[in-house]
């Protein structure tokens, strides 16, 4: 199995990289650098990780197309699963709006993300391919949160985006479902202070950060035969949130 995925470098998508290599799968990551963990991942699966720098909040139609499905991917090549991992966290409170900042975060974690759907509903056509599409969203897309509403509108966006795809390629076999991750220990959470942690964690059944490895394990049930009745779904992983 081929396996497309973003944000590769670290966190999350470094751990669901990890587990699909050592069940056998060709993973290819985007990133824009190439952390200290991807480089020693790269040496130890040389042949079935194949990696590119890329800075999704710049990249447009033409480039996903051309410089990524196109030279990098190749058009011989099926995609049989693609995960939208890689996001950025603009927080703020509503009244401060700044926005530059909110374009970006709307092109790195809603449009790239359509357009990376787009190109890879494409190679399944060409290829006949009954493949799985998951986008990794958030609980504050549900459950508010001070200072994230326009981190948890693009999430929803993605949310209504997956459902519609769905829905119109069900048919032939493209499957497209959600992630709805709670609050992890990750890069992206640790400009919060102690005290804005232990609030969030406190909100949840488990009262602790959710896993990475849940998740990871999570997704790699999704692209594979068992979860083959599994779209248009929204799966929270979230310890529970109250």
């Amino acid at each position: 199995m081929n396996v497309l995925i973003t944000g590769i470098s670290k966190g999350l998508g470094f751990l669901m990289a990890q587990n699909f290599l050592k069940n056998g799968m060709t993973v290819y990551g985007i990133s824009r650098s190439k952390s200290r963990e991807l480089e020693c991942l790269l040496q130890e699966f040389p042949d079935s990780l194949k990696w590119i720098s890329a800075d999704i909040s710049t990249a447009d139609d033409a480039f996903i197309r051309q410089n990524i499905f196109k030279d990098w991917i190749g058009k011989n090549t099926p995609i049989e699963a693609f995960i939208n991992n890689a996001a950025v966290a603009y927080d703020d409170i509503i009244s401060n709006i700044d926005e530059k900042q909110l374009i970006k975060m709307f092109q790195t974690n809603v449009i790239a993300p359509m357009l990376f759907t787009k190109f890879t509903i494409r190679n399944m056509l060409l290829h006949r391919t009954a493949g799985s599409i998951i986008h990794i969203s958030s609980i504050s897309a549900h459950t508010g949160y001070k200072g994230l509403s326009m981190y948890a509108s693009t999430k929803g966006a993605l949310e209504a985006f997956s459902k519609n795809t769905a829905r119109e390629w069900g048919s032939l076999g493209i499957r497209s479902n959600c992630i709805v991750a709670g609050f992890m220990e990750t890069e992206m959470s640790s400009t919060l202070s102690s005290e804005q942690k232990n609030r969030i964690f406190n909100r949840t059944s488990l009262k602790k950060p959710v896993s990475i490895d849940s998740i990871a394990e999570t997704v790699n049930f999704l692209i594979n035969k068992g979860a083959e009745s599994i779209t248009g779904q929204n799966i929270f992983i979230d310890n529970g949130t109250i």
